[in-house]
């Protein structure tokens, strides 16, 4: 498996693969930045005893409500973003989602979980963000560069490819888990 460059990145996008929706100045020697989508899915404070998740497939999820344009993420609370980019992966590149530092830096945090197989498709990726500070909300504002993508090129995926198998495929806004 091989990062791509910079370069790469540039012809696969002009050549209308990856991604829809970049912005030439958004690469970079390694990555693309990405952008925050419009909405937001934010948790709602509910009694912890009796409202469980549980990681088994198709459980309820956090009971979370959507909020469109800005939002201030108090200390310590959890929702899910996406990304204004929408995802055209081919077979043999995966996508990667890191956090910018600058957001870092100033308390946002990202679960990790963001991982974009080879054939993802049709879709926003959706984010995972807590707020880590204390004693101060931070503001996602729509448009706000808030990660970069690293593209790994690989073997053809075959019948393994997402586009066969993936269950978040054309999600157009965030999703919840299902």
């Amino acid at each position: 498996m091989a990062i791509l460059s910079g370069p790469e990145i540039e012809q696969l996008l002009k050549a209308g693969s990856l991604m829809k929706g970049w912005e030439l100045s958004h690469i970079n020697a390694s990555s693309l930045d990405v952008r925050l989508g419009e909405d937001f899915l934010c948790e709602v404070a509910v009694d912890a005893n009796v409202n469980l998740v549980t990681m088994d497939k198709g459980c309820e999820a956090p009971f979370m409500y959507k909020v469109s344009g800005e939002i201030k993420l108090a200390p310590g609370e959890f929702c899910l973003a996406a990304t204004l980019e929408e995802f055209d992966l081919p077979d043999n590149v995966t996508a990667e989602f890191k956090l910018k530092s600058t957001p870092a830096r100033k308390g946002l945090d990202h679960a990790l979980a963001t991982w974009a197989d080879a054939g993802f498709h049709g879709s926003v990726l959706t984010l995972e963000f807590k707020n880590n500070l204390r004693y101060h909300s931070i503001v996602l504002r729509p448009g706000d560069k808030i990660g970069q993508i690293v593209f790994h090129r690989h073997e053809n995926a075959g019948e393994y490819s997402y586009k066969k198998q993936g269950s978040y495929n054309n999600s157009k806004s965030v999703t919840r888990a299902n």
